[in-house]
């Protein structure tokens, strides 16, 4: 789609002039591997998580990146607090869901963040997204649609339920506003063989939702992005430990025209 491979290269372009400072409550395992993605890519990160100073923290940032990969109990506290003064300032919030529907704690507790905070987009596999659906959903249950393919209409009504964008990633990522849906085909198979692939294309979402004010095309921009610097590093890499270098290689080199040039986007 050539307005979304222009807008890539834009979003692109003006993370990196404008260094956005993305706030993550994130988990232990990927803390070092999504700050120097950010780093990578021109954004600017910063890890705080302790009660008193989230709520100063998230004053400053451009997006909120909220992840509950190792959760406590005190971390999702922080989470809320976090998220409902990025709520009342209108900065965008992307909640990763990690391993919801796995354990009672991660549901409910990516459920509670979405009930009291103002989630711009929440991104996961498709059994992370489809289990947080209501009760009372319209969908299907997660075991009966786990794969991006199968999980467009489905994904549609969830993300109307939600009142969100939502980002269903895999071979094929799905982005969904409960209108619309728009599949990115950027990639490479290695991706799936490092930790921490996931979660940063979590904060490569919230790099663009920081200066992209559509959730939509920020998303979908991103995740092209961030497919695309798997394709780079695939070129250069045969396994997946030079592959996590040469990831964090490639956001850094990608430039906004082989990005346009690049762009695997289109209309579901």
């Amino acid at each position: 789609m050539e307005s979304l491979s222009k807008k890539a290269a834009g979003n692109l372009a003006a993370v990196r002039e404008k260094k956005p400072l993305i706030h993550n409550i994130t988990n232990y395992v990927v803390m070092n591997y999504t700050a120097n993605a950010l780093l990578a890519m021109g954004a600017s990160p910063v890890m705080a998580h302790a009660h008193n100073e989230v709520e100063e923290m998230v004053s400053y940032a451009g997006a909120l990146v909220l992840n509950i990969g190792t959760l406590t109990d005190d971390w999702i506290e922080s989470m809320i607090i976090a998220g409902r003064k990025a709520s009342e300032q209108k900065t965008p919030i992307i909640l990763d869901p990690v391993g919801s529907g796995a354990t009672t704690l991660r549901t409910d507790s990516a459920k509670k963040i979405i009930e009291q905070t103002n989630i711009a987009v929440i991104r996961g596999n498709a059994s992370e997204i489809l289990s947080l659906r209501h009760k009372d959903s319209k969908t299907k249950g997660v075991d009966s649609i786990h794969s991006v393919e199968d999980a467009t209409e489905t994904a549609k009504i969830l993300a109307g339920e939600l009142k969100t964008i939502l980002a269903i990633t895999g071979p094929v990522d799905l982005v969904t506003n409960g209108d619309s849906a728009l599949r990115v085909s950027n990639g490479h198979p290695l991706m799936g063989y490092v930790t921490g692939t996931g979660c940063a294309a979590t904060v490569t979402i919230g790099a663009f939702l920081a200066i992209d004010e559509n959730p939509v095309s920020a998303t979908a921009t991103a995740l092209a992005f961030f497919g695309l610097a798997g394709e780079v590093a695939g070129e250069k890499a045969s396994a997946p430990g030079s592959f996590m270098i040469e990831m964090v290689n490639a956001l850094y080199s990608i430039s906004p025209e082989q990005l346009k040039d690049g762009c695997k986007i289109q209309e579901n």
